[in-house]
């Protein structure tokens, strides 16, 4: 690690209320300013606002830091280093930030409260921090008077803001015509917790008249509830919204204390929003994992999908006077998984996921009971030891899985017997669900308490050297660079929702990279082959909204160090041309290069493996198909590869004609243009070696 430090400091008079900071590229200009005792500030890009003058503030429980404040002092900070993530989308990132901390203290409470800004050439991040003082110590959070006031009226990619999920598809609206009441909520979700009339999700991705793109969110959420934003349609400004607790406040807190980071992320070029989530990366603290060398990259396969198609069932069968009946659909039987460790070993891949392997299935979904899941007993037919063994025998990895049903209460009771179960059988990664309303009652998947809870799980599979893939949990904001164990999270709506629901259409992968994946990895599942579920059931008239070619693009356009290879084996083996990229394509990197992006539309990504010279490559569009001419500039001036090349038939479609795809050779180098024909719904995916 290499780093740089320039700090300045000065104290200045409380007469002198303002104060302007750079980004090291001077793109970025923020400007400071104390009006009447309020803090508020402003954000230009290349001379053009991108916010316009926005208070600041905290409110707690019997006082309001948000008003009356004098300025103490301030200091400003350059800050330059080069750190390299233990799995990532690049082996090394620069964190280069000019820094203004802004000191004040209230009148008449003589409470002190910070600010703090750092300005990276991609954008703003910025917290409060109220230091140890006698006049505070223990208090309650009761709202963040945080405001974004934009310049317009923009286009807004965005989903309502439900405490409880992110499972929605994409709205494109302008800001004017973000309603929640006015939308049609059928699809497949159930809305529980809607925040409000016009409170969306962040992270926000919106793009202005004048082509400039603005990314609201946040970085290293931690102790403290998610954030939502609420919208005045009136001045088109947006405030945090925060999930309420048991009580009516949003966080217990103490001194010293400080906030997540709240980000804004600007540019005129659709690329370097996707680039820009290294500054999220940034804006956490560095490991706290000394001994980082048991978290590696996996891909894997498991009895999961088979379940979402109605092959099999997540449960064993009824139970009836307390004897469990078989009801002979059981998935994770010692056989069947026994298949999946077959085929694991013979293809490359590292894991195995087993869901339904334990008692509670048969009596969870619905009933949000304390005590449906103990976590160490498996169904009959389900022999943990044997299984433990014949995955050791063929070295491959096994995926412990954990359906808590939100009741967490019940998990953490359970959980050190869990690590020992885990430790006992050699499981080396474990996945999460979070399905339902949260046990205790009254907490939200996005408060303060289940935000402690899925940090406090990743925290404890560290300590036992054990990776975490959780489902259903808030979505990430950077905290896999302090935990770099907690390798991935859903935290979306993924492509489980194409088996049993309206889907997800042609649009929804090509947004993902620009809001959820902001914040982390996503596990999406990808790489169903059979298109559509008529081949499980007749009358079904689901179906995955893609090409084949385009699940295999989503390797590349959609990261995550831990990767599924979602189908049937069957299936695979059916199309072993086209499952040979899957085979092929790793998931850890050790360079990325954004070709192409537009929100909404398109993506093409290239992605250079870790430690190889090879390069893989995903392009993915939307309904619309599309023509592509793509320098292949990053790849090694001074040889050639062959190009490997997955793309769509001539007469490939989503809806109509799916499974069409063509594979093709090429001798290229840097000086290549190719030239890439994307059906309606469809990608190309290629393997440069």
């Amino acid at each position: 690690m290499h780093k740089i430090i320039f700090i300045v400091f000065f104290m200045i008079s409380i007469f002198i209320n303002a104060q302007v900071l750079y980004s090291p590229n001077k793109d970025f200009k923020m400007e400071f300013s104390l009006e009447d005792g309020i803090p508020q500030y402003k954000l230009t890009y290349k001379g053009e606002p991108i916010i316009k003058k926005s208070q600041l503030g905290l409110e707690l429980k019997g006082k309001k830091l948000v008003e009356d404040f004098d300025v103490l002092g301030s200091s400003t900070s350059t800050f330059n280093e080069t750190w390299s993530p233990v799995l990532g989308e690049y082996s090394e990132i620069r964190n280069n930030y000019n820094e203004l901390l802004v000191e004040l203290q209230q009148q008449d409470s003589e409470i002190k409260l910070n600010l703090v800004f750092r300005l990276y050439d991609s954008g703003l991040g910025f917290r409060y921090e109220i230091p140890a003082q006698k006049e505070i110590h223990y208090f309650e959070l009761m709202n963040e008077n945080t405001e974004f006031n934009l310049t317009g009226n923009h286009k807004a990619f965005w989903i309502p803001g439900d405490y409880d999920s992110q499972e929605y598809v994409y709205n494109e609206t302008k800001l004017s015509e973000i309603d929640n009441d006015k939308l049609n909520l059928n699809n497949g979700v159930s809305v529980k917790s809607i925040g409000g009339r016009y409170v969306v999700q962040s992270p926000l991705m919106m793009k202005t008249e004048d082509s400039i793109y603005v990314t609201i969110f946040e970085a290293a959420v931690d102790n403290y509830p998610v954030m939502h934003l609420n919208l005045d349609k009136e001045k088109y400004s947006f405030q945090a919204n925060l999930a309420s607790n048991t009580v009516g406040s949003t966080a217990f807190l103490r001194t010293p204390f400080h906030s997540p980071w709240r980000t804004i992320i600007a540019s005129d070029d659709a690329r370097e929003i996707l680039s820009a989530n290294r500054m999220i990366l940034n804006l956490n603290e560095p490991s706290k994992i000394e001994d980082t060398s048991w978290i590696k990259p996996m891909k894997y396969v498991g009895v999961w999908w088979e379940m979402h198609v109605g092959k099999s069932t997540w449960e064993y069968g009824k139970e009836e006077n307390g004897i469990l009946i078989p009801n002979g659909k059981h998935g994770a039987t010692t056989e069947n998984t026994k298949r999946y460790i077959d085929f694991a070993s013979k293809y490359g891949f590292d894991g195995v996921l087993v869901e339904g392997w334990n008692v509670g299935w048969e009596d969870w979904f619905g009933n949000w009971k304390e005590d449906v899941f103990d976590f160490i007993t498996p169904y009959p037919d389900f022999d943990i030891k044997e299984v433990s063994e014949y995955a050791k025998s063929k070295n491959v990895e096994l995926i412990m899985h954990h359906e808590t049903s939100a009741s967490v209460s019940n998990y953490e009771r359970w959980l050190d017997r869990a690590m020992d179960l885990m430790n006992e059988y050699d499981y080396s990664a474990v996945k999460t669900g979070y399905v339902g309303k949260i046990i205790p009652r009254g907490e939200y998947h996005d408060g303060q308490t289940m935000v402690n809870h899925f940090n406090y799980v990743a925290k404890t599979m560290a300590d036992n050297k054990k990776m975490v893939n959780s489902h259903e949990s808030t979505r990430p904001t950077g905290m896999h660079r302090t935990y770099p164990n907690y390798v991935s999270a859903e935290a979306a709506r993924g492509n489980e929702f194409n088996a049993w629901s309206k889907g997800n259409p042609p649009s929804h992968e090509t947004i993902l990279p620009f809001t959820r994946l902001m914040g982390g990895p996503m596990d999406y599942t990808p790489g169903i082959f059979e298109i559509k579920m008529n081949h499980y059931n007749p009358n079904s008239d689901f179906q995955v909204h893609t090409t084949l070619a385009k699940q295999l693009a989503l390797y590349v356009t959609m990261y995550s160090p831990i990767q599924m290879a979602a189908d049937l084996p069957e299936n695979y083996e059916r199309y072993s041309d086209a499952f040979q990229f899957i085979v092929d394509v790793p998931a850890d990197w050790q360079d990325t290069k954004i070709l192409e992006a537009e929100p909404n539309d398109y993506v093409v990504i290239a992605r250079k493996k870790k430690g190889k010279d090879e390069w893989f490559l995903g392009a993915i569009t939307d309904e619309n198909a599309r023509n592509f001419k793509v320098k292949l500039d990053f790849l090694n001036k001074n040889k050639k590869y062959k190009a490997v090349i997955y793309e769509d038939g001539k007469d490939a479609h989503w809806k109509d004609n799916p499974k069409s795809y063509k594979i093709r050779e090429l001798t290229v180098d840097s000086k290549t243009v190719l030239k890439l024909n994307l059906a309606e719904g469809g990608g190309t995916a290629i393997h440069f070696k």
